[in-house]
């Protein structure tokens, strides 16, 4: 009898090691991915991750929020890879020690988009800058993010080479995503500035690209892991995933034949930063 219990120990001993180690073993194949709304909004992700997680077995969770906001959960421990946009921030996070690495994986562009009529005749500005600059000084409405993202970032920059703070009645912040953004833009006949992608994917938007083409609009993506105690496998295997040559053709062609026009360009070869 005694024997028999033991026995029985013994078994119900293994079945829960064996447990423990399944248990593991599907953790370790797991990571989180802090990711842009531009991603998530313009559809890519979508398009990618399903074939990532069926190539590799992982199964990323995935977090849509402005790069600011992803470079926190980073910094926190609280992601595994970042997909962001915000090239100032991304350094000063690799440099605090908090990434294990930063590669290219792709770029597009901002653009300033508007009411079709242009009440500030931006369309002829020779940079963003100057852009910004006609809005501000008359008084055109301007739909701000708000919301430390990526985007957020450059339009903040791009106020500051136009040597102007906006405040006032026509400058509001929305504290949403891009795609909300734009969708209220378009309702109070507001710019805003965008990146392409999310503005092409965004249906039903009450506004056009009203500028556009300057060398202050361009807009880089890098692939970001996480340095944690104790790193997840899926993080590195995305961040090298991306930069495979069929991966970086895929993301070159995505949007072309529902646009007509690539929602980004792949950097991967190109080691643009």
């Amino acid at each position: 009898m005694r024997s028999r219990a033991l026995l029985a120990a013994v078994a119900a001993a293994g079945v829960l090691m064996a447990s423990g180690c399944s248990g593991g073993s599907e953790a370790a194949s797991e990571a989180i991915l802090a990711t842009t709304t531009s991603t998530q909004d313009s559809g890519l992700l979508d398009e990618l991750l399903p074939d990532f997680e069926e190539d590799t077995g992982c199964t990323m969770k995935t977090v849509a929020v402005g790069s600011g906001e992803a470079l926190e959960l980073g910094e926190r421990g609280d992601a595994d890879v970042l997909l962001v946009h915000s090239p100032d921030a991304e350094e000063e996070f690799m440099a605090d020690g908090h990434g294990v690495s930063r590669e290219p994986v792709m770029h597009n562009d901002f653009v300033v988009v508007g009411p079709e009529a242009d009440p500030a005749e931006v369309g002829g500005a020779a940079d963003a800058a100057q852009a910004l600059t006609l809005i501000a000084e008359s008084g055109a409405p301007f739909a701000s993010r708000g919301d430390d993202s990526g985007t957020h970032a450059k339009e903040l920059a791009l106020w500051e080479e136009a040597g102007v703070e906006p405040s006032g009645d026509w400058y509001f912040e929305t504290g949403q995503g891009m795609g909300e953004t734009l969708t209220i833009a378009g309702q109070k006949s507001a710019y805003a500035l965008t990146d392409r992608g999310t503005f092409l994917a965004t249906a039903n938007l009450e506004a056009s690209i009203a500028f556009e083409g300057s060398d202050d609009l361009q807009n880089y993506y890098h692939a970001i892991v996480v340095d944690r105690e104790e790193p997840a496998p899926c993080a590195e295997d995305l961040s090298t995933w991306l930069l495979e040559p069929e991966v970086q053709e895929r993301i070159g062609d995505f949007g072309v034949e529902e646009y007509g026009e690539p929602l980004f360009v792949p950097d991967a070869e190109s080691g643009e930063e």
